[in-house]
């Protein structure tokens, strides 16, 4: 059970939706929110989004189409595994919600976000005003430009499935998930335990990190390469369930990678991020098949910052790059950075791969309280896989399927 003091309303996905699960959704948010001595503006800038956007979730007045930034809004402060199980119940009966009052007619907190899956019918385009944000730093009033135009379906098959598979990924495990023979893995990768480098006595590190490679660029671009005609790939998945189907594809990352790092102390006692690296184990010719975009008309005007790498270099680097926010730049992460319980950190990292199929690895190097070690980040015991997509036949999905793109 969670440790804060929810009220229970009873209410489920087909139940009658007066606002009340969103507010609950908005309730849990804000207790979150209150475990920190943070303020909206310092947790959007850690969360990689606008404080304005951030403050709408937690009173109600938006409800995010995506569970990612909840996730690590939930990591950012301090949620445990039965924490966030029950604060994704709640955005699935939010977002439920917000969809029968829309089939009702009724105006109020619109869905924001970019995930599939939810929302039945289409979108349209929103503009989102300013809000004034109770903090020590204020955004700035101005028009927000149009985010998504997406077509979106809710079944109750579909939200039992995502609960499930988030229960399991909840659990506090180490277990490996299953893996396809391409190496594509189906779910997120937690480690809890590496070796400190100086440690004689073999001890963990002070940090525990999870990795997650099935991210896709503003949550629905990506490239797969798969060796099959068009007639027999299946029609893309929503971000949530990229996983499992690039496994039973047999799906390589087509062109690009983008690893998703969550790096959180294991005490109140700071842990120093001091550097990232990559190394590429091998590099061979780019693999056979047709590259497949999961895009699907989306768009938008965000770009969160993250470490950027070429493959194709002789001797590839991790270098820090800036992001963007409606129009704001996002300063770029540069190490070394402080991590403990109380103050995780979440590090994206987009790979590509333009002449090569490239298997790699990251190392990120720790220190903390006179130890130092190092953490190997790889997919689930073995390298990332990333391929490129040059010259290879590249269709995306339409309303007749699969189509060529150009």
């Amino acid at each position: 059970m969670p440790s804060w003091d929810a009220t229970r309303t009873g209410a489920t996905v087909s139940g009658e939706g007066k606002g009340k699960d969103v507010e609950e959704f908005a309730a849990l948010l804000r207790r979150l929110k209150a475990r920190t001595d943070r303020s909206y503006s310092q947790l959007a800038r850690r969360l990689n989004m606008n404080a304005s956007t951030l403050h709408r979730y937690c009173v109600g007045e938006a409800v995010p189409l995506d569970f990612a930034p909840v996730e690590r809004f939930a990591a950012l402060c301090g949620a445990t595994p039965e924490e966030r199980l029950e604060l994704h119940r709640y955005w699935i009966l939010a977002v439920a919600a917000r969809q029968r009052r829309r089939d009702a007619g009724v105006t109020g907190a619109p869905v924001a976000g970019a995930a599939e899956g939810v929302v039945e019918g289409p979108v349209p385009d929103v503009a989102e005003p300013p809000v004034a944000v109770a903090d020590d730093a204020r955004e700035p009033a101005a028009a927000r430009s149009p985010r998504y135009r997406r077509r979106l379906t809710l079944t109750a098959a579909a939200v039992c499935t995502v609960l499930a598979v988030w229960g399991s990924l909840s659990a506090v495990s180490t277990h490996d998930t299953a893996t396809s023979r391409t190496g594509v893995r189906t779910g997120v990768r937690t480690n809890t335990g590496a070796t400190a480098k100086t440690s004689p006595s073999a001890l963990p590190a002070p940090l525990t990190w999870t990795a997650d490679s099935q991210v896709w660029e503003i949550g629905c671009d990506h490239d797969y390469v798969i060796d099959k005609a068009p007639k027999d790939v299946p029609p893309p998945p929503v971000q949530q369930d990229a996983g499992p189907w690039a496994a039973t594809q047999h799906a390589v990352h087509g062109g690009q990678t983008d690893v998703e790092i969550s790096v959180q102390g294991r005490t109140s006692t700071a842990v120093v991020l001091k550097a990232l690296r990559v190394r590429v184990v091998g590099r061979t010719a780019p693999a056979p098949g047709t590259a497949y975009s999961m895009a699907r008309g989306c768009g938008g005007d965000i770009s969160p910052r993250y470490f950027g790498v070429d493959l194709d270099a002789h001797r590839p680097l991790v270098r820090p790059e800036p992001g963007g926010d409606m129009g704001k730049t996002v300063p770029a992460v540069h190490l070394p950075y402080r991590v403990s319980a109380t103050d995780p950190e979440v590090l994206l990292v987009k790979a590509r791969a333009g002449t090569c199929d490239c298997r790699w690895y990251l190392e990120l190097d720790w220190s903390s309280q006179g130890r130092t070690g190092t953490l190997r980040i790889d997919d689930h015991g073995e390298p990332f896989r990333t391929s490129s997509i040059k010259g290879l036949p590249h269709y995306w999905y339409g309303e007749h399927g699969w189509t060529p793109i150009g």
